[in-house]
């Protein structure tokens, strides 16, 4: 439709507006010089089904459109209103919002669902909490359902979420909009929960956005200078924490936080030099940190057996580790999931025998060398607890008789489902298959469960 064309001409409508509140929906329409009429007459241009039709009303729109349907436009409220949406200037409309301090009108604005995403970003700014939370008031609590509705993905599948106290640390999770996650991290209710009760729904929120992966680094910087011991620690484990925040929060003097600065894979270099002093964390360091030749080179000697769990040896450093001829740091290394295949095999064809039942539970042991092992009844505790022994092998390892191989089965994920079953009949066993995620996974998909 096109409201030019609608200029001083009237429409017919049923029901009432949807988008717009009832004075905005006059006000609209007043601007575009269009009359709106409840009873049907000869100037009418446009038939229009609203919501909250009555039965009669719904009884005169189709009579109407049955008569009239090739000479006169039948369209919902929602069409109508989406062209309204259209010709609003955001800018005058911001200004007259600032002006006129109505919050009853900025609410209206804020549940109208016609409205572009930026424009309901941009209001949602202005909005005033009045010191209060999200689902605190009946204002709050609308708002607050409002933006969850705009942007939560299947929202029809769980149309409760808008009005649940966690509802926005869910909508936090699912979206995949920078703009968004900034602005929640700006509203008041989350300004103010930054060292709030860790059980409370608004701090769910902060540690939400300070794990979120689009969280901007001005969030982040400002989470780290105003927020608590707990969630400076998931910013100094993200990847993105880059030189800069590291500082902040090496500067900040909480051990705790230190420590979890010494497991983040890309530290820098600098701050690795502040750390190091301290055993612990320069443990920490050397088995977490990218490696490259200096810091490889730093750690050989040091820390060799934590360097040998770091994923990111390469073939040469895990060779200048096996020519260390260390008990200790070749069991280190056998368990490394990023072991060369070539290093492996040195291993298992000169190791010990911890060194075999290391590299026998590893992930990275190819399939057919698991099988070999399988021979030897001492390697099937080993083989139980590896995801990547094949399938006939766990299952022949369900007839063993000792129980550790047979718990090694119950929490392995690669255990075949008909296995899991047979092993949680045993009443040792019943609750670590329960707790097994792909059986988990599996019961849900059946539709069926269990008591706890």
């Amino acid at each position: 439709m096109n409201l030019k064309e609608l200029e001083n001409r009237s429409v017919l409508l049923f029901g009432k507006n949807r988008a717009f509140s009832s004075d905005e929906f006059a006000s609209q329409m007043k601007f575009h010089k269009i009359s709106v009429c409840k009873e049907f007459n000869n100037d009418i241009a446009v038939v229009i089904d609203g919501k909250m039709m009555t039965p009669y009303e719904e009884n005169t729109s189709d009579a109407l459109y049955e008569k009239h349907s090739k000479t006169l436009e039948f369209i919902s409220i929602d069409i109508l209103e989406k062209e309204l949406a259209k010709y609003i200037d955001p800018d005058t409309l911001l200004m007259s919002l600032k002006l006129s301090h109505d919050k009853a009108r900025l609410k209206s604005f804020i549940q109208n669902s016609m409205l572009s995403d930026e424009l309901f970003l941009k209001l949602l700014k202005m909005y005033s909490w009045s010191g209060e939370d999200f689902f605190e008031n009946d204002d709050n609590r609308d708002v607050s359902a409002a933006l969850i509705l705009r942007f939560y993905k299947n929202i029809e599948r769980n149309h409760n979420v808008q009005y649940a106290a966690l509802g926005i640390m869910h909508l936090l999770l699912q979206t995949d909009k920078q703009e968004l996650v900034e602005l929640i991290a700006g509203l008041e209710p989350v300004q103010k929960s930054f060292n709030k009760n860790k059980n409370s729904a608004n701090y769910k929120i902060v540690t939400t956005i300070a794990t979120h992966y689009l969280a901007p680094e001005s969030v982040l910087n400002l989470l780290i200078k105003k927020s608590d011991t707990y969630v400076r620690t998931l910013i100094a484990m993200r990847k993105d924490c880059n030189e800069e925040m590291q500082t902040a929060l090496f500067n900040s003097g909480d051990e705790t936080v230190l420590e979890a600065i010494s497991y983040n894979k890309c530290i820098a270099k600098n701050i690795v030099d502040k750390l190091i002093i301290n055993e612990k964390l320069s443990k920490n360091i050397a088995q977490n940190i990218k490696l490259d030749g200096e810091l490889f080179k730093l750690f050989i000697y040091k820390h060799p057996v934590e360097l040998a769990q770091n994923e990111s040896l390469t073939f040469e450093m895990q060779e200048s580790l096996v020519f260390l001829h260390d008990e200790s740091v070749n069991i280190s290394l056998a368990t490394n999931i990023m072991i060369d295949k070539k290093v492996l095999s040195e291993l298992l064809i000169e190791g010990s025998e911890d060194i075999k039942f290391a590299i026998y539970e590893n992930s990275a042991t190819p399939a057919e060398t698991l099988e070999e092992a399988y021979e030897n009844v001492h390697n099937h505790f080993s083989l139980s607890h590896n995801e990547n022994t094949p399938s006939h092998i766990l299952t022949l390892l369900a007839k063993s008789s000792d129980i550790k191989v047979l718990q090694g089965l119950a929490k392995n994920k690669s255990t075949p489902i008909e296995v899991l079953y047979q092993l949680q009949l045993d009443s040792r066993l019943a609750r670590t298959v329960k707790e097994n995620p792909e059986f988990g996974k599996y019961i849900q998909q059946e539709n069926m469960g269990w008591e706890a």
